[in-house]
């Protein structure tokens, strides 16, 4: 049975808000006046017929008298003006009937029954032919339900209904599948699960994962690939099957061994087997592509290493014919006439070595002048070229652009033979001038292209316009063809408007560009009006300026020993305590599960869900919390739970659980009001034979980072995990689309890693206030309004204009890109992933630059003048780095993520996120208990004092130790309210 936690279904609530009786369970006088017409001598019919009507009201349909809380018969009771005494009377089946179909009718709604089902059934199907999770399965018959009033059945009815739709669905389509593979085909998948005597099974390989990048590597990913494509040739079997049951068959496959996919039907077994190698085959090129542009990006830095050593070497003889320079400047001084001067210079020259080897001094010279470290590059690249050629060769490339000069680059490379110079004629538009300085020899007034430098040049322009998207790789997903993911734009129209008119912002080019010129030209002049007010900031002679640090905020008198005296009455806790009293409270492990999505079959699966969260939350694994916890639980349950029942999505939803219920207290509505949230990262150590570990010059260490979207009230909304080679700021608006708790904020602070010119463009378009720290961000170009334009007091500021033009010819490109992130089809990231790199073709790529110039600039010009917006952006900062902080004493059990695998990468700072949440929100329960009985003692306690707290103490958690706890105590339920003295 499918878990009713995890769908839509409409029920009580275990505890009753103030909001939702106001708004739900209070009736209008009308209603008031209807219920003491119709019973105007029994206050229990009275209460009873109320009770159900407001229920109605509430859930879609008619519960048991007596399964309405407590909490709903006593607000009733007190609306309806009735004694303390007065209970609802118990109804008989011919009564309770009787009510029913009068709350239908006048309700205006239809009782369940053929024609509800037929509906709910035809919902089932239609969801169920592109989506295979139950509950999403029977949110889409509720949906229909309530559209058209109908009574909601029973829950076991829907769900009931859901597994035969469901299933019949999936029988088609695995029969579908099936049809389409031939019997050898069949007997290859089936051959997958075979294990040899004391070895693994091929299924085992399939679900290999890149580790780092060398040639060793490489050449055994593309051995890998190699063994992928010589398997079942699955892409025209899948074309039929809807992407998102494709993602899902392939997880519940990844989520099984052999032994366990043996259990399952044939037909089903060789679906789940062909998602899974298909799924496989696109994130093997991914990988590929990924140490490929890796070890193109070493094999540069090798050649500038080497090229730094040569200049090292060339010094004495750089200062040498420094030397010669300044005798010969001192010899035209010495001798005003020419023919002295020439004479004094030519012995001088003799007397240096002669013209001969000074000129080749000079030569040698020149050389090192500037970034000339692409000659450098053949030698590291030496025992990569087989490897790459051997790429070229098997993976397939498609251009993004109408520049297909590079991919014609890459036919002639494959044709090449052994010669040392190219054999026919090839277009080097694709290339920078410095390659084809290389390239190109000239002799006796004919040219030569060099073999050696031009595989070179189309190595590493393969590898810049991999990362920029204007080469797309086919049958890959993160390196494929971007613009499939856009919605075409005959589609875009409506929803583009929609959306202009939701931000306020106008749909039209040239009515948005006017717009935002003139907020532009407004800020500009307010910035240069104030400037003489603004003491903070100075701009000096030489036109450069400075920014002053603001004041730190003042500590509220009596705020210190607030703090000591909460910090002494904490009550003393281990983690696993503190997960358990969170669950009790909000019921987050309902989200685990199985992927099927069914109820779990574990005994005490709660317990075993805390247990695991704390294992890989903590960072101690299996293995050790076993070994701490008594015997009461084994390292393989441990890792069962995690591999078959929990993933990051339901982390993700576990998460939003407690965030919720931290959102609905007082307490952290002092620390800030969820309006505005911030952006950072920290860097989790790696082992280095991992394809995401790489050095990272900022946090100094080899490994990945945790990137983590912590609100204004303390709290983190979201987290990922990035390679240290990705710019933070790529992935900084995907928490405004992912993030779907309570919280949702409309301002985004980030440091200088946090932003860049698309990504303003990118927020401003989707209605974010992106407001970073930027660091030096005096050496960032402020832009004009117009080029006319000149200001007396900031004009050393701006340098350029911006390209208004541009943004207005592709304002269309710029909504196609908007709708199509807000229907679902692209996510931030992956776009500006694209556009985050240089590219000279890429129109998507100048048209972001240049409405962001617009955007940055609106935002620097407001950052240096209005001192309260950058308190705000240091103190939300500030606030995310103490979360860093506070997780990292939470992750105990190491700083290492010992998983090769990405996905379990990306599970494992998701628990730590859990459990710092549910820390925060087991602290923030219990100091706001103290708070209260503090008030109670006599204390004087103030909003400005409590602002100063945070919900990140540690010093009361037990860390070490055996862990063990009865799982059958509950906490007292939390009371949120807080009241403080003015």
């Amino acid at each position: 049975m499918t878990s009713i936690d995890r769908t839509a279904y409409p029920r009580f609530r275990k505890k009753a808000l103030d909001r939702e009786l106001a708004t739900a369970y209070t009736p209008t006088d009308d209603e008031i006046e209807l219920f003491n017409r119709k019973f105007t001598k029994s206050a229990p019919h009275r209460l009873a017929y109320a009770m159900l009507f407001k229920s109605f009201q509430r859930l879609g349909y008619l519960p048991a008298v007596a399964d309405v809380p407590a909490y709903v018969v006593v607000h009733l009771r007190t609306c309806l003006k009735l004694r303390r005494n007065v209970v609802p009377s118990p109804l008989g089946e011919a009564t309770y009937r009787r009510y029913q179909k009068d709350i239908l009718k006048r309700c205006k709604a239809r009782r369940f029954g053929r024609d509800a089902l037929h509906a709910a059934a035809e919902a089932m199907a239609e969801a169920a032919a592109v989506q295979d999770h139950p509950a999403d399965i029977i949110n889409a018959s509720l949906a229909v339900l309530g559209r058209e009033r109908f009574e909601l059945p029973a829950y076991s009815t829907l769900d009931r209904l859901c597994r035969r739709v469901r299933t019949t669905i999936n029988t088609r389509v695995f029969a579908g599948i099936d049809a389409r593979l031939s019997e050898a085909d069949k007997a290859q998948l089936d051959a997958l699960l075979d294990v040899p005597g004391g070895g693994k099974s091929l299924l085992f390989k399939l679900k290999k994962r890149a580790r780092k990048d060398s040639a060793t590597n490489l050449r055994a990913l593309l051995d890998h690939l190699d063994f992928l494509d010589g398997l079942v040739r699955v892409e025209g079997v899948l074309d039929e099957v809807p992407h998102v049951k494709r993602r899902h068959f392939a997880a519940e496959a990844a989520a099984m061994d052999a032994s366990e996919l043996r259990d399952y039907g044939p037909v089903k077994r060789r679906a789940l087997l062909a998602s899974l190698l298909a799924h496989a085959r696109a994130t093997t090129r991914d990988e590929i592509a990924e140490m490929f542009i890796r070890r193109m990006a070493k094999i540069h830095r090798a050649a500038k290493d080497a090229l730094e050593l040569d200049r090292l070497a060339f010094r004495e003889r750089t200062d040498a014919m420094v030397a010669t320079i300044a005798d010969v400047i001192r010899l035209l001084a010495e001798h005003p006439a020419d023919a002295d001067a020439g004479r004094a210079i030519r012995h001088l020259i003799e007397d240096r070595g002669g013209i001969g080897p000074l000129l080749r001094d000079c030569e040698a010279l020149m050389q090192f002048h500037g970034d000339r470290h692409l000659r450098y590059i053949l030698k590291p690249l030496e025992g990569f070229r087989s490897l790459f050629m051997r790429m070229l060769r098997t993976l397939e490339f498609v251009s993004t652009t109408e520049d297909t000069t590079l991919i014609d680059a890459m036919d002639v490379l494959r044709r090449h033979g052994r010669s040392a110079h190219l054999t026919e004629s090839v277009d080097l538009g694709f290339a920078i001038h410095a390659w084809r300085e290389l390239i190109i020899e000239r002799a006796e007034g004919a040219e030569r292209y060099r073999f050696d430098y031009f595989q070179a040049c189309v190595f590493s322009s393969l590898a810049n316009e991999l990362r920029s998207g204007d080469i797309a790789i086919v049958g890959a997903i993160a390196h494929g063809d971007y613009r499939a993911m856009l919605v075409p734009w005959d589609d875009c129209e409506t929803p583009a408007k929609a959306h202009c008119d939701e931000l306020g912002l106008p749909a039209e080019a040239t009515e948005f560009v006017a717009e935002l010129r003139e907020r532009l030209r407004v800020q500009a002049l307010t910035t240069d009006a104030d400037y003489l007010q603004n003491g903070a900031l100075v701009i000096d002679p030489d036109g450069e300026p400075h920014l002053k640090r603001h004041a730190a905020r003042p500590i509220p008198p009596g705020t210190e020993a607030l703090a000591a005296a909460i910090s002494e009455r904490m009550p003393v806790r281990g983690i696993v305590d503190i997960l358990w009293d969170v669950h009790c409270w909000t019921d987050y492990t309902r989200q685990f599960g199985p992927v099927s999505g069914s109820e779990p079959k574990l005994e005490s699966a709660a317990s075993r869900y805390v247990v695991t969260l704390f294992a890989y939350g903590c960072n101690l694994g299996p293995a050790q919390t076993a070994r701490h916890m008594r015997g009461a639980v084994s390292s393989h349950q441990i890792g069962f739970v995690n591999r078959r029942h929990i993933d990051a999505t339901k982390l993700e939803a576990a998460s939003r659980d407690v965030v919720n219920a931290f959102a609905g207290m007082h307490l952290p509505r002092f620390w800030g009001d969820g309006s505005s949230a911030a952006a950072d990262g920290t860097q989790h150590d790696l082992y280095e034979d991992n394809a995401l570990a790489s050095y990272h010059v900022r946090y100094g260490g080899v490994g990945g980072i945790a990137y983590h979207h912590v609100s204004d009230t303390y709290v983190a909304l979201f987290t990922q995990f990035l390679g240290c080679g990705v710019w933070e700021g790529v992935h900084i608006l995907d928490m405004h689309y992912k993030n779907s708790s309570d919280l949702q904020p409309d301002r985004l602070h980030a440091d200088t890693q946090g932003q860049s010119l698309p990504i303003f463009a990118l927020a401003y378009l989707l209605g974010i206030q992106l407001m970073p720290r930027i660091r030096n961000w005096k050496d960032y170009r402020f832009f004009r309004p117009d080029p006319g334009t000149r200001y007396d007091h900031i004009e050393p500021l701006f340098r350029e204009s911006v390209d208004w033009e541009l943004v207005e010819r592709h304002f269309k490109d710029l909504l196609q890109v908007v709708v199509s992130i807000r229907a679902g089809r692209i996510a931030p990231s992956t776009l500006l992933r694209k556009l985050g790199n240089y590219s000279r073709k890429n129109r998507l790529y100048h048209a972001f630059k240049a409405l962001g110039t617009a955007v940055r600039t609106l935002y620097l010009l407001r950052y240096i003048q209005d001192e309260p917006l950058r308190v705000e952006v240091t103190a939300s900062c500030n606030k995310a780095e103490s979360f860093n902080g506070f997780s990292k004493h939470l992750r105990f059990g190491g700083e290492v993520i010992t998983q090769n695998d990405p996905i379990e990468q990306e599970k494992a700072v998701k628990y730590t996120h859990v459990v710092a949440n549910a820390v925060i929100l087991w602290n923030s329960v219990h100091q706001t208990r103290i708070i209260r009985a503090l008030r109670k003692g006599g204390w004087k306690i103030t909003a400005a004092q409590v602002a100063c707290l945070s919900p990140y103490p540690t010093q009361h958690i037990k860390r070490f130790g055996d862990y063990w706890l009865n799982f059958e105590e509950s906490p007292d339920p939390i009371d949120g309210e807080l009241e403080l003295d003015a």
